[in-house]
């Protein structure tokens, strides 16, 4: 099969499409021909080894754990291991395949069974590719972190990129008046998901402002976790998910002294995928209370190009991968 593999860590340069053998599953996997993909910040995030401690999750001085990247996959059942219940042969499926090692910028991918779940017949193969990885950030970032409650007035700054475009739709979803922070060319899109209120942030700063927030989500931009402070009620919460690697550490390191000395809350968001989230967002999709953005989608062997794309961060929501095997 093909697929996209980088033996060192770099720039997108070194990447390269290679014939790689195709994968057998295990008991509990699932083999999966994969369809769709999309690129998410964790592409190039773990490319280039930055930050530096990617480099003990998936290798010190070179790629080990795995050397083909890409964590959200859709796409119709292979096989199966003799332990798995949920799928059989042919069934659609989508899912976050971060734990299993990425690997979804090839044709074939296995998948522990508990990574995915049925795609929504409503949507592409392309779409349910857009979702996993931007979607939980987003959802686990507002409910379980920012522990979002109805009325509350909530900030998404990078409101229009993967997780922002999510963010906004499920803000909304869980009754709260959202005001979205994005670029001039974006305000149409962030109004259209939803948002109550949008600022342009190359003629506002929202930092500076009188107005203030019970949660504000992070997900893209440079801010000092101080100006993230002012703009906080007294009893606000700030959850980083994601930005500069200068905002994760002070997100990291300030966050947690911030949050004892006072009745903000202030910190990092960890996100693991999980089966039960997935069923909730299929069920959101399905009922069409939300939906995914896609700005572009590129062949398989234009992955280096997507993830350049997405890496300049002007992406109006997710980049996607189509495969040429995919029907």
């Amino acid at each position: 099969m093909k697929a996209i593999v980088f033996e060192t860590y770099g720039s997108t340069e070194v990447l390269r499409m290679r014939d790689v053998e195709k994968p057998l599953p295990k008991d509990n996997e699932v083999l999966v021909r994969v369809h769709a993909a999309s690129v998410n910040a964790a592409d190039w995030r773990m490319l280039r080894a930055d930050p530096f401690l990617v480099r003990f999750y998936a290798g010190l001085l070179k790629p080990t754990k795995f050397q083909t990247l890409g964590a959200d996959i859709a796409g119709r059942v292979e096989a199966v291991g003799k332990n798995v219940h949920q799928f059989q042969p042919g069934d659609e499926v989508f899912g976050d395949v971060f734990a299993s090692g990425f690997g979804g910028f090839a044709e074939y991918k296995c998948a522990r069974e508990s990574e995915l779940v049925l795609k929504p017949a409503n949507i592409s193969f392309e779409e349910a590719a857009a979702v996993p990885l931007a979607a939980l950030t987003a959802l686990h970032g507002l409910r379980d972190k920012g522990r979002i409650q109805a009325g509350q007035k909530v900030l998404i700054n990078g409101a229009s990129g993967g997780v922002g475009t999510f963010a906004v739709q499920l803000a909304k979803y869980f009754g709260a008046e959202v005001t979205a922070v994005c670029s001039t060319g974006k305000i149409d899109l962030a109004l259209s998901l939803g948002a109550d209120h949008v600022i342009d942030y190359t003629q506002e700063d929202f930092t500076r402002s009188r107005r203030q927030y019970d949660l504000i989500l992070a997900v893209n931009g440079n801010r000092s976790i101080f100006d993230y402070r002012g703009a906080l009620t007294p009893s606000g919460a700030y959850v980083m998910a994601g930005g500069s690697t200068g905002q994760l550490f002070q997100a990291l390191l300030l966050g947690p002294w911030i949050s004892l000395i006072g009745k903000q809350k202030m910190g990092a968001l960890t996100s693991t995928p999980n089966q039960k989230d997935l069923l909730f967002m299929k069920a959101l999709l399905e009922s069409g209370k939300i939906k995914p953005i896609i700005d572009r989608h590129y062949p398989l062997s234009e992955v280096s190009k997507a993830i350049r794309y997405v890496e300049e961060g002007h992406a109006k929501g997710k980049v996607a991968i189509i495969l040429e095997c995919s029907e």
